[in-house]
């Protein structure tokens, strides 16, 4: 199965962050969503609102001219409307792999939660 609207979320979602732009992650990420990490063996939850806040004042790639480097790694279809993606991509000196959970209504897909890793650092 393919979406090519799905696949411009995940677009949208990478030039979210390659480029710090909360108005593309207003656009990929549902208003109820959260983010989930586990450090040192507690999970930590970040509503968007408080990921949009720190992305809005972090520097981007983009204004320091990183080379891109994001990947899809697997798009895993629970339903036509419902699909796990998991993807890994470069922020400076951090490689991320994250699972997100997007959904699709009327208004197109969006992320309802992200589950991320800081896999490495370079």
């Amino acid at each position: 199965m393919r979406d090519n609207e799905l696949f411009a979320a995940i677009n949208t979602y990478f030039d979210a962050l390659y480029f710090c732009d909360v108005t593309l992650l207003d656009k990929v990420f549902h208003k109820s969503s959260s983010l989930f990490d586990v450090d040192q063996g507690q999970v930590f939850v970040d509503p968007i609102a408080s990921f949009r806040q720190d992305v809005a004042t972090r520097p981007s790639p983009a204004s320091v001219n990183q080379v891109r480097q994001q990947e899809i790694i697997l798009v895993d279809w629970l339903s036509t409307d419902c699909a796990t993606v998991k993807v890994r991509l470069r922020a400076h000196q951090n490689i991320f792999v994250d699972h997100l959970c997007f959904v699709k209504d009327s208004d197109g897909w969006c992320i309802v939660s992200k589950v991320w890793h800081l896999e490495s650092t370079i």
